[in-house]
């Protein structure tokens, strides 16, 4: 890694999602150490601000031995004084009832004096004084939040940028593609720049700042870093492609986000003659931070789990089985959906893991299509089990469903989708050798021993969340795993590190070079996400704005017509963009006009769930393929593109994990429309 990356990018990134942590966990201290103040100090809260001496003195009230009769507003004035607000009357004016009352209240106001300050304490002091300085800090991170947002983003987006890292169908294959693909992100960058240029210059005449003069001034300063960084792409193109070459296939090079820049940004500039609002759409990701900082969140935490051993001593629970590759597969499969849920997206569990679960696949025997279909396919049965991010988004934006709903829902589609798959590869099997397995007295031994080497890992996590339940009060679920779970898998590095060093007996890589490697590899890849994800809303916005719903019919006469129709639409959307970004489409769109139907909101958002999954596998994006692709490599995919004579045997990778999800698809649409 070169020194400029670590300064400019790793570096800042790790401080970034460290800070995002540190401002949850401080939330989380500050609201236990009220607890515990409130059980040592009774009215600890009214304690920790300090008393005012009162301002009146009971020996200056003496009571008349008689007086001429006061009025309301003599006693009144009297009782002012007595507070000073104001000039007291003679007492010999008013009523001797109203002299002892006066005095009973400034009595009763030093009483309460007194023993307030008797239990101001130095031990009580010291600890609002803890207290105090949590408070603020977390104030201060309420504050920053949506600009940290903001940073991570396009810090993040420019490392992509510049280390070619923005997810597209291909790579450049000569001069000529990249030089396309290079330039027409270097277009994007720039109509992001002067979206966002216009939109500020529209607020400063005005004489207003919706968004905050800082949060324009970071997204012009991210985008243009963004296009400095495809110039010098295009001023130093990689040595090893060759000179020039056609271009005919050369969109398919154009990341998906530049697309959705470039359809955007013309659409605003050259049809509505409204250039800011390319920006004013791509901002709206800012305007959910707790909802999008997570994504960050998670993408770390894959990374930061590929630095460990725990992946491949997982494995080792299920080499001793000697499970057939097709068993494997699924069992593979069913087991990645537990991690997918906690990472929060599919992708990312690919990104992190799916190298590791090819090489294990082939290395029980599986053909190159069936180890590309389990990899491809591996993360997409765990979004809609508890706590995967994506529910969490769209119960927060859609006040119809809740998680509770929707996660029970998603479990009974878990399991018929599992089922689904196992089908599907047994049906597939090659070879005539018989579907055996490990005896059990000999598969247990060998999953003992690899027990004993998890069991450091497992009491980690158990101590961590222990820790988090008893100490914080927080106990893991959608709303907090995001937070958890990344003081969790750096519990894991620590010792994994530890652990290695001792094992080696000699210098190995530590817990801090382990920690900046997993942030560094972070970095690109919350940048190609967090990207396509607020390029997605800007198609949303397109759509929205180009009034294209308005084609679509109120009703369609039963929720058998309108489903059918609905499902084709989300397929489509599913396959073009990022899920994250098109839950805020179809929340605004599509949603009304299924509930308009007859459609149930869990139903209709459970079939929205498993549709985008299908497009992540589904040409001709299919996200989870590239990213499956990436991780093990162009030479092995070729590789694979080669076994077998006919269409299908080529491409079994993509038609296996195609053809499952539209079943479960399908399933989940039309047969619970029999029982409305």
């Amino acid at each position: 890694m070169s020194r400029a990356r670590l300064v400019l990018s790793t570096l800042p990134v790790f401080g970034l999602l460290v800070a995002a942590l540190s401002f949850d966990l401080g939330q989380r201290v500050n609201a236990r150490l009220s607890e515990v103040g409130q059980g040592i100090w009774d009215g600890y809260a009214l304690l920790r601000v300090a008393p005012e001496k009162p301002a009146c003195d009971p020996a200056s009230f003496v009571v008349p031995a008689s007086a001429a009769p006061a009025s309301a507003a003599a006693e009144d004035d009297l009782l002012a004084g007595l507070d000073g607000q104001g000039d007291a009357p003679a007492q010999d004016a008013i009523s001797p009832e109203a002299v002892r009352a006066a005095k009973a209240k400034c009595e009763s106001q030093h009483a309460l004096y007194a023993e307030t300050t008797s239990k101001i304490t130095g031990g009580l002091m010291a600890f609002d004084a803890v207290h105090d300085a949590i408070e603020r800090f977390v104030v201060f991170g309420n504050d920053v939040f949506t600009a940290l947002l903001i940073t991570l983003l396009l810090v993040c987006s420019t490392t992509a940028s510049a280390l070619r890292m923005h997810i597209g169908l291909r790579s450049p294959a000569n001069r000529s593609e990249y030089n396309i693909s290079e330039g027409l992100q270097l277009v994007a960058s720039l109509l992001l720049f002067h979206s966002v240029f216009t939109q500020w210059q529209i607020d400063q005449a005005a004489g207003e700042m919706r968004t905050g003069g800082v949060q324009f001034h970071l997204w012009m300063v991210g985008f243009a870093a963004m296009a400095v960084a495809h110039i010098a792409n295009l001023a130093r193109p990689p040595a090893e492609l060759p000179s020039g070459g056609s271009t005919a296939g050369a969109a398919a090079t154009v990341p998906l986000y530049g697309f959705m820049t470039l359809i955007a940004g013309g659409y605003f500039l050259l049809v509505e003659d409204h250039p800011a609002g390319l920006a004013i759409y791509t901002q709206l990701l800012a305007a959910h931070p707790l909802l999008y900082i997570p994504v960050g969140l998670y993408v770390w935490i894959g990374m930061l789990m590929k630095q460990t051993q725990v992946a491949p001593m997982t494995f080792d629970l299920l080499r001793p089985w000697r499970l057939p590759p097709e068993l494997l597969a699924f069992v593979v499969v069913a087991f990645a959906a537990v991690p997918t849920a906690y990472s929060g997206a599919s992708g990312i569990f690919v990104m992190a893991v799916g190298g590791l679960v090819y090489q294990e696949l082939r290395r029980a025997g599986a053909r190159r299509q069936l180890a590309l279909a389990a990899t491809a396919m591996s993360g997409s049965l765990g979004v809609v089990l508890r706590p995967c991010l994506l529910v969490v988004i769209v119960a927060s934006l859609n006040k119809d469903v809740t998680t509770d709903e929707l996660y029970g829902w998603g479990l009974w589609v878990y399991l018929g989708t599992a089922g689904m798959f196992l089908v599907a590869t047994l049906l597939l099997r090659r070879g005539e050798a018989p579907m055996q397995i490990a005896p059990v007295a000999e598969a247990a031994q060998g999953m003992k021993a690899a027990l004993r080497r998890l069991a450091p890992y497992a009491g980690i996590v158990v101590g961590v969340l222990v820790f988090y339940a008893v100490g914080l009060g927080t106990v893991v679920d959608e709303h907090t795993a995001p937070q958890v779970l990344p003081v969790v898998v750096l519990a894991l590095l620590a010792y994994d590190r530890y652990a290695a060093r001792r094992a080696a007996q000699g210098p190995s890589p530590g817990f801090g070079h382990a920690a900046v490697e997993a942030s560094a590899e972070t970095s690109g890849h919350i940048g190609a996400l967090l990207i396509m994800m607020a390029c997605s809303v800007a198609i949303g916005g397109v759509i929205e704005r180009s009034e294209v719903m308005h084609l679509v019919p109120e009703t369609f006469g039963s929720p058998a017509a309108a489903m059918a129709i609905i499902v084709g639409i989300l397929v489509i959307v599913g396959m073009t963009m990022d899920p994250y970004g098109a839950v805020i489409l179809v929340s605004a769109s599509f949603a009304t006009v299924a509930y308009r139907n007859g459609i149930h909101p869990a139903h209709f958002w459970m079939v929205v769930l498993v549709a985008f999954e299908l497009g992540y596998l589904t040409p001709p994006v299919a996200l989870n393929q590239l990213l499956a692709r990436a991780v093990v490599g162009e030479a092995e995919w070729a590789d694979a593109r080669k076994e077998g004579t006919s269409f299908f045997s080529r491409n079994e990778s993509v038609i296996v994990p195609c053809a499952v999800m539209a079943v479960a698809l399908l399933t989940v649409a039309f047969v619970p429309l029999a029982f409305y």
